[in-house]
């Protein structure tokens, strides 16, 4: 039996992690190479704009980065905000980014939820499905690497990618809409939260398409290693309440399905067990347990200071691996 393992960034960097936003960058673009020569399968890196902790606003240029440190590990735009770009130049990005990776960045495209970012781009949110939509188009048509029809001009995106067919574009979502929209114009459907998969699933067989199969997302869990369980929550409790927290403010604007919720204490987040701290001994009784062993590291999550997050990385290396040899 082996053991998988992916690694997840959004940059939270809230003042009390005493943290700069270069260190912060370059601790990642390490731990990527570290995951890297260690077999890692996926790093997803994410976006949010005008973030007071300063969320990661541009995670293509990350990804960039991230790619030219490593070799094998796959990377996840996850997601991108689609009403904030232009699409043509967003396709240029992707072609690039897909050369400079060798053809390991694949795409989920969203609609965005926060009204503040909307705001801030002057973008109305009734838009978002309408934008959303073109840009998908307008990525495959470049994808192509042939002239085709942009805004009533014709046009065409060069080089063509590296890979024939581009990065895959999949469709990010939490409502019915975006998951029927997703069957109909996406390579796939990643939910935020597992419930709104089944109407995905409905129209993929609806459209004519073999049935697509259980949601490929589970429950959103976090995991933190630690050789002493009531020290490590102690170490890492206020990273954990500022994620969930940020998370929910945002998300509680319109009453998204999310799996983040505001929460008053520690108490209730850890009740809520969506944040862990395990030993290693737990991690790997959990694993060899599982029939289809994959733990998602977010090591910087809420802004866990880089020091502290190599150290929950490192039991997972010198502890948890080798169990699985």
């Amino acid at each position: 039996m082996s053991v998988l393992f992916g690694l997840r960034f959004d940059f939270r960097n809230p003042a009390f992690a005493g943290t700069t936003f270069a260190a912060r960058y370059a601790a990642a673009l390490d731990m990527a190479e570290w995951a890297d020569r260690l077999g890692c399968v996926s790093i997803a890196v994410s976006e949010h704009h005008g973030s007071a902790d300063g969320y990661l606003p541009s995670p293509l240029p990350m990804i960039a980065a991230m790619a030219a440190r490593t070799t094998n590990v796959r990377f996840m735009v996850a997601a991108l905000i689609a009403p904030f770009y232009d699409p043509l130049r967003l396709a240029e990005d992707m072609v690039v980014l897909d050369h400079v990776s060798r053809g390991r960045v694949d795409l989920i495209v969203a609609g965005g939820y926060v009204r503040e970012e909307f705001a801030m781009y002057g973008v109305p949110m009734s838009e978002r499905a309408r934008r959303v939509t073109e840009t998908v188009a307008t990525l495959r048509a470049a994808f192509t690497g042939e002239p085709f029809e942009f805004r009533g001009r014709t046009v065409q995106v060069t080089p063509p990618p590296h890979r024939p067919s581009g990065p895959a574009i999949m469709l990010g979502g939490s409502s019915e809409p975006a998951a029927r929209r997703a069957a109909r114009i996406a390579d796939g459907f990643i939910p935020s939260v597992p419930d709104v998969w089944d109407f995905y699933r409905d129209e993929v067989q609806r459209l004519g398409r073999p049935d697509p199969g259980p949601s490929p997302v589970g429950e959103n869990r976090i995991v933190a290693l630690s050789d002493d369980v009531d020290a490590g929550w102690e170490q890492i409790a206020t990273y954990f309440l500022h994620e969930t927290n940020a998370y929910g403010a945002w998300q509680a604007q319109d009453d998204i399905a999310s799996p983040y919720r505001t929460v008053d204490d520690i108490d209730e987040l850890k009740a809520r067990g969506q944040y862990c701290v395990l030993t290693p001994d737990d991690l790997v009784v959990e694993l060899k347990a599982a029939p289809f062993p994959f733990v998602m590291f977010h090591p910087l999550c809420g802004g866990i200071p880089p020091d502290l997050a190599w150290s929950s990385l490192r039991l997972f290396e010198n502890e948890v691996l080798p169990a699985f040899a």
